[in-house]
């Protein structure tokens, strides 16, 4: 029995700060102090590793983890429960869903964040700072989302969600059924968190996962209306022009664009080629 985890790290526990989950290779980046990224990077890796033994206790025979945070490069394969496989390294043709199959029984979320826009929310946003807003078939939604319906493509339901409360919250109330929800953390702002001792959260994360197996076969999988139309807000007009003229996008305001998914799969191709094309610098 296969479960997919997709490894986020901004909702990881005790994260509140940019600089926590920073690359020190990042070319943009904000001030990056090296010795805290690697402590926030060890500390999803032991969050990841709770979700898998929790999996792994009720049932799952295997476990394929999706690094999913900036460059695809931050679990520390060592320190892994040894049971789980890993993705990581430049993204596949799959991106977050790479590895994943109709085969696959669920998949879980852990270290996620709240959409772009929220209040009170530590280091909230969608996908990159440069969205403002992405909407699908005419709803506001964040990453939970995206890969909810990318996921639900190939028949594969979200069972769990680890992170802080607001993010689980808004992947409950996007997926209108049960999720089991494993909250580690609460914003105070966009760099500020109240958090709860890690090995507490890894805890609750690992019992937390248990109970999510219990899912399996009593919930459906998000599936994304036909010809969805899909939108995206940006923070500046040059990248909405990138997105247009590089990513095939439909400019319909001054920063939006927006283009019609047929289903999951290509929601998923059209959404990361649309970004990669917005992913322009603003000056020389």
């Amino acid at each position: 029995m296969r479960i997919h985890i997709c490894a986020d790290m901004e909702g990881t526990c005790g994260v509140y700060s940019w600089m926590q989950v920073t690359p020190p290779e990042t070319p943009w980046s904000p001030p990056i102090k090296e010795s805290e990224y690697d402590r926030c990077r060890l500390r999803m890796t032991h969050e990841v590793s709770a979700a898998a033994r929790g999996a792994l206790s009720a049932g799952a025979t295997e476990i394929l983890v999706n690094d999913f945070h900036g460059g695809n490069r931050n679990i520390f394969i060592d320190e892994l429960d040894e049971r789980c496989r890993l993705v990581s390294g430049g993204a596949g043709p799959m991106n977050f869903l790479q590895g994943m199959t109709p085969e696959t029984k669920g998949l879980f979320y852990t270290g996620f964040h709240s959409k772009a826009g929220t209040v009170s929310s530590a280091l909230a946003h969608t996908w990159s700072t440069n969205l403002n807003d992405l909407r699908i078939a005419g709803e506001s939604t964040g990453e939970f989302g995206l890969i909810a319906y990318c996921a639900g493509a190939l028949g594969v339901p979200v069972l769990l969600v680890t992170g802080d409360q607001t993010a689980c919250d808004q992947t409950e109330a996007f997926l209108k059924r049960p999720v089991v929800k494993a909250v580690v953390k609460e914003g105070i702002s966009q760099t500020g968190a109240i958090s709860m001792h890690p090995k507490r959260a890894q805890r609750l994360i690992e019992e937390n996962a248990a109970q999510a197996m219990k899912l399996i076969g009593n919930v459906e999988p998000a599936v994304l209306p036909e010809n969805a139309r899909v939108e995206l807000d940006y923070d500046h007009q040059s990248r909405a022009e990138a997105a247009e003229r590089q990513g095939g996008a439909e400019r319909i305001g001054e920063r939006t664009v927006a283009f019609t998914a047929a289903d999951g799969i290509d929601l998923l191709h059209k959404f990361v080629n649309t970004m990669r094309a917005s992913a322009i610098p603003l000056s020389p």
